[in-house]
């Protein structure tokens, strides 16, 4: 027994078929109709530098993270001091340059010392012209006692590299005789010390240079000439990498500008390979017209879709562009769809008939696969992500307006082909030709000059090669038993490997992938990796709310809260806290601050006495708001491990804590990139079953469908992982991407599965294949061709992209010609 549930698919086959019939009536009013649409639309491409939105923080990392939380309660309770600047208590990454000096040997010794301190002079003794001002470093340099905020490093050598030798430096902590307590783990890399920690020799040194947050252009102006300079200081002993506060975001936005040249040449590729593939030997019934018109559908459609949400003011992010790529392969596989079914109408109906039946057959094919697409990137924009809602946005309305210049404008082109092949002429002059060959006319009159062959017996237009390939070899081969036996085992080879690769995804976005290859940030990030990786963050622990810090039993238990900090495997140290300070000076004093009153008393004097201790305190109205103190972080298993047991034990503790690090913002992105995945994937995979249930007349074809999808997901993730392409925001939109790609192939197969008149399970499938095989294939490679060129980019978030899109087609045109063909043999009841 048949069970079918037709009662959503016959209606749309009905609207859809009386479309076509009215566009074939009239074409022009379908042509000139979206070509104005589209002009009117595209003049929103005049707001596109001002719709640009590309900052890291807001587009990359997540909308409500807690960690943009704990900022804004270190910046309401720990404000900044201009005159007293500690870049250990930032709340943000702050305003500055950096410099790592690497030597293959040992970055302290005097010739190597003598460079560092030749460069350190010509950066502070660089000068820059703002409006009528000459500006120096001493000018807008972050100020500690009226004086710029020093590299300590060089501070304890006097300025002399020859006083390394009677420095007796000690790693990772030096205790000078006028700084005190030194920290140099961030500061030295790769240090070899002695018995008594003694530093012997190290491979790397770093230099900072904080300036005053005042100014921006000012700051800014500084620090893009520093960058100008070291692009041209040459060093001998010494290797200088550089990175400053501003390289992240500059670096970045140059990705969009590295992809720019690529589109034109995808876009020639989809034109030569839609013609050529549309090419036919037949002056009459060749398609190179309709191709053509095909591809500009789709251009149309991003001209419009784009400029529509550039006039709504929606932002555009950088990982927008990749997204015409995608249209690209959407639009021409569509394009392909309604060829074919236009091509198996009868030569000799009326054009207006021919587009009726066309968009009858092709109705349902490219609807499910619209509907799929566009409500798994809707579906996606509840992502915490702003980069993936963007894209999604952008990516969903592109593949309706791709859908609609489908349905009208390729339509009316379709339709005035036609006409043209209707009266018999050329494709190229639109002469009238004769059908068949005069007597005794030559080979070039031939090829040139006769046209309109069709299939006598069927009334359609001659089967393509490939066409008749899927009908009489592909499809028959494909459904004999050994052939079923070798595509099981495949599938099983295939879903195994991708399981074992789901096992080992690395989650978040590492930053020096989001800029070009080129970049010279690239070399700063790997050499902070390689030479101060050991040591993690300074990460700020600090007491929420008022606290009564004079009585013992409550500082026992915070004591208790602070000891589960320091018995994490991460945590190296503790650095001197104003709590631990003050007890002890009041030890030494024999000071009683056992009750409120005289702990505050004598409280203000001692930090009036260390003002650095002062910045770690919030007093209002003679009461304690908020305190802080600091943990030093080492061999970190994993940003995301650190991030989730500091906050753990924080929240585990019985006093309100709050941890915190500039990092954070960006660590957060592990809190919720896993879980926001899959939550993404399976609410569109359940609604992707809900509309193939609803637009494929049989259930079990539709489940069938759901299942590809999964099986794809699966093996997109699987792989990805294999080719060391981590989870995050950038992979999760190709995930996205995946779900409705998952569907196109599969659910064209089941529909026409479901659809043939033939008897036996077997020969549905080659029905099937024989009139969707080719479209299917062509609609693949044009889409791989679309986003092939991608992987030429200087930019990882683009290769990515080409990558997993390239991953995600394949695996789609795995499960539409050969998976799903052969499972749908299973269902044995679809034998009438």
């Amino acid at each position: 027994m048949v069970c079918t549930t037709d009662c959503v698919e016959k209606p749309i086959r009905f609207c859809l078929e009386r479309v076509g019939k009215f566009i074939g009536l009239h074409p022009w009013w379908f042509i000139i109709v979206p070509l104005a649409l589209a002009a009117s639309l595209g003049w929103g491409f005049c707001f596109l530098e001002d719709r640009k939105s590309n900052d890291i923080v807001q587009q990359f990392t997540p909308i409500d993270g807690r960690a943009k939380a704990e900022k804004h309660f270190y910046k309401a309770f720990f404000p900044s001091n201009e005159g007293v600047f500690s870049s250990l208590r930032l709340n943000t990454d702050g305003v500055y340059g950096s410099l790592i000096f690497t030597s293959e040997t040992d970055v302290l010794s005097v010739g190597a010392l003598e460079e560092i301190l030749r460069v350190d002079a010509t950066v502070k003794g660089m000068s820059i012209r703002h409006g009528e001002e000459e500006v120096a470093y001493s000018d807008v340099c972050a100020k500690v006692n009226q004086h710029c905020h020093p590299n300590v490093l060089l501070e304890i050598l006097d300025y002399n590299a020859n006083n390394i030798s009677v420095a007796n430096l000690t790693f990772p902590v030096h205790h000078h005789f006028t700084m005190g307590r030194v920290p140099l783990e961030h500061l030295l890399g790769q240090v070899d010390v002695d018995s008594n920690a003694v530093v012997q020799s190290a491979r790397a040194v770093r230099l900072f240079y904080y300036l005053q947050e005042v100014n921006d252009t000012l700051e800014d102006a500084w620090l893009n000439e520093l960058v100008h300079l070291l692009t041209n200081v040459t060093t001998n002993v010494t290797q200088v990498s550089y990175f400053t506060s501003l390289s992240r975001q500059q670096e970045f936005e140059k990705s969009t500008k590295s992809v720019t040249h690529l589109f034109a040449i995808t876009y020639f590729i989809a034109v030569l390979f839609s013609v050529l593939s549309c090419i036919r030997l037949d002056n009459v019934r060749n398609k190179v017209w309709v191709a053509g018109l095909g591809v500009i559908s789709t251009g149309l459609a991003v001209l419009s879709s784009f400029g529509f949400l550039l006039i709504l003011n929606v932002p555009f992010v950088i990982t927008v562009a990749s997204s015409p790529f995608l249209i690209l392969g959407i639009g021409i596989d569509d394009m392909f769809i309604m060829i074919s079914c236009w091509q198996q109408t009868n030569v000799h109906d009326r054009v207006e008939d021919r587009m009726a039946a066309t968009y009858r057959e092709a109705a349902i094919s490219i609807t499910i696969t619209t509907l799929t697409d566009v409500l798994a990137f809707y579906l996606s924009y509840s992502n915490p992500f702003r980069s993936v809602q963007s894209f999604c946005l952008y990516a969903g309305t592109a593949i309706l307006f791709c859908y609609l210049y489908n349905i009208t404008f390729f339509g009316a082109c379709l339709a005035l082909n036609g006409k043209r092949e209707e009266g018999n002429r050329h494709w190229l002059t639109c002469m009238k030709l004769p059908e068949v060959c005069p007597p005794g006319a030559s080979i070039a009159y031939v090829t040139c000059c006769v046209g309109g062959a069709y299939n006598r017996e069927a009334g359609t237009e001659e089967e393509h090669l490939i066409q008749k390939f899927f009908r009489k070899h592909y499809g028959p081969f494909l459904t004999t038993f050994w052939a079923k036996a070798m595509v099981i085992i495949l599938y099983v080879v295939y879903i195994s490997i991708s399981i074992y690769g789901c096992t080992t995804i690395k989650e978040g976005i590492d930053l020096k992938n989001l800029a070009v290859d080129q970049s010279y940030i690239i070399r700063y990030y790997e050499d902070e990796k390689e030479y101060f990786g050991h040591y993690g963050p300074n990460v700020m622990l600090a007491v929420n709310g008022t606290f009564p810090y004079w009585e013992k039993a409550e500082r026992t238990q915070l004591e208790l809260c602070i000891d589960k900090f320091r018995e994490l495997p991460f945590v190296s140290d503790l650095s001197p806290s104003w709590l631990h300070s003050f007890e002890h000076d009041a030890k030494e004093n024999s000071i009683n601050i056992s009750s409120d009153v005289e702990f505050k008393k004598h409280l203000e004097p001692f930090l009036g006495q260390r003002p650095m201790l002062r910045l770690d305190v919030s007093i209002t109205n003679d009461s304690i708001d908020a305190s802080r103190l600091f943990l030093q972080t080492s061999n970190v298993p994993s940003e995301k491990i650190m991030l989730e047991s500091l906050r753990k034990t924080a929240d585990d503790c019985q006093i309100s804590l709050v941890v915190y690090h500039p990092a954070f913002i960006y660590y957060d992105q592990y809190a919720v990139i896993a879980y926001n995945t899959i939550q993404t994937v399976c609410v569109a995979t359940v609604v992707m079953l809900v509309i193939s249930l609803m637009l494929i007349p049989n259930p079990v074809c539709a489940l069938w469908v759901a299942f590809a999808i999964a099986s794809v997901i699966v093996g997109v993730a699987g792989f990805m992982a294999l080719l060391g392409i981590n989870l995050d925001s950038i992979s999760m939109i190709n995930l996205v991407i995946s779900i409705g790609f998952s569907v196109d192939f599969s659910a064209h197969i089941s529909y026409t599965f479901v659809s043939s008149a033939k008897p036996s399970v077997n020969e549905k499938v080659v029905d099937a294949l024989s009139q969707l095989g080719y479209p299917i294939l062509q609609g693949a490679l044009s889409t791989i061709l679309g986003v092939v060129v991608l992987s030429a980019s200087v930019s990882y978030i683009f290769r990515t992209f080409s990558t997993i899109m390239s991953l995600v087609i394949s695996f789609g045109l795995l499960h539409g010609v050969a998976f799903i063909p052969v499972f749908l043999t299973f269902s044995q009841f679809y034998s009438t």
